[in-house]
Parts: structure tokens; sequence; C-alpha cells
């Protein structure tokens, strides 16, 4: 381990960024900075800790808190001064109870006010803000959302509903004409949705899907 610390480039006051990463949600959490001796702990205790500029001290994080980092990987930038580090997080990333630091955005407005969904989902990450939305709905119905209504029409009414667009997707698949990427797209979207429902009603979890996917990765 001292070698490979000792290969990486510490800036002149000794300490390196690290950058942390949900390893479910891809989404940034913090970042902060670590020394040798933080870096070390972090690699035989399987929990972040890092070093306060401001405090002059190492920090474990979730001490205090009890929302610590698991550390899942550890990851070095090309020019070996930089670190991303995969974790499961327990309870809130951010001092303030936000579950990421970065819970602001900039534009051309200015600066927004704190938003709990900050930072977005990336793209390939969708479908697990969909179903954010869709344990909402659940918890929280409304009048207005076809979400709501379906998973308060029970389970026949949804297996109908998946019955219905997978065979759209068939169908779809089957066409041959310009329009059919289009068509297609929209019926397998239609169909993600209606599965994402279904699960919600099974409670069942998104992460939960994607991990049974990784497990069957040869």
């Amino acid at each position: 381990m001292k070698s490979l610390i000792e290969n990486l480039h510490f800036d002149e006051n000794g300490l390196i960024p690290a950058i942390i990463q949900d390893e479910k949600s891809g989404k940034v959490l913090m970042m902060a900075y670590m020394n040798a001796e933080a870096l070390e702990k972090t690699i035989t205790t399987g929990k972040t800790w890092f070093y306060s500029r401001k405090r002059k001290t190492l920090w474990n994080k979730g001490e205090t808190s009890g929302h610590y980092q698991l550390v899942k990987d550890i990851f070095i930038d090309c020019d070996q001064d930089t670190l991303l580090i995969t974790v499961e997080q327990k309870g809130a990333a951010c001092h303030t109870g936000f579950n990421s630091c970065f819970h602001r955005q900039v534009s051309e407005k200015g600066i927004s006010s704190t938003q709990s969904e900050l930072p977005p989902y990336a793209l390939a990450s969708f479908p697990q803000e969909l179903f954010d939305v869709i344990q909402e709905r659940a918890k929280n119905p409304s009048a207005q959302s076809y979400t709501s209504k379906l998973l308060q029409s029970g389970k026949e009414k949804i297996l109908r509903k998946v019955s219905e667009e997978a065979t759209e997707v068939l169908l779809a698949s089957l066409e041959n004409d310009e329009q059919k990427k289009e068509h297609l797209q929209w019926e397998i979207a239609d169909l993600l949705y209606h599965l994402l429902v279904l699960i919600q009603h099974e409670k069942l979890n998104w992460y939960d899907i994607m991990n049974e996917l990784k497990k069957r990765r040869k």
C-alpha cells in the first residue's frame, strides 16, 4: 500500500482531491481532500476519511452524523492526481441534509434554490428517476396522475397494460417503413414505463432488477 500511495501526485500541501460518487445512482455526492494517511485509512477501514484544510485534522465521514460512506471502489485519473471513489451512502452525504452537496444549479439567471433532486440522474440512469416519480405517486396519489390511477386500479389492470404494450413492441418491430424506428422507440418506452409501474406494485426496486442483471453478466 505504501508504494501505491507514493505513486500518487499529492499537491504542495500533501493533499489529493477525492470525488465521491454514489455507486447505484451514479450521482456525485461530494468532493473533499485526502492526505496519504486519510487515503490509507479509507482503504483499510472501508469507510471514507478526509483531511480538513480548515481544522488541519483527519475526519471520518459519518463519525458524528452516522451517515457513513461504505467504499466500493477507488479509481485514479490518468495524471494520478485525483481520486474517484464510489460508495454506498448511509443517510445524507451533505451536512445540510441533502443527499448530494451539489443541490443548486448555476445558469445565466444565477444560482437556483436548493433542490433535493439535484444533481439530476444521467440519461442512462433515467429509469431510476422515473421510478422515483412512480414511488412518489404511490405514496402521495394525485387525481390528475395517470400513474396514481394505474396503481390504484390493481394488479390485473397493470398486467393487462404490460401485455398490451409488449404486443405493441412486437408489432412495431415487424414494421418495414421509414417511421419504424420512431414508432418502435415510442412503444418500447411505453413498455418500460408500465414495467416500472409493475415493479412498484410488486414492492420491488429498480436497483434490485439491475443487480440481478449484473449478476448474470459473464
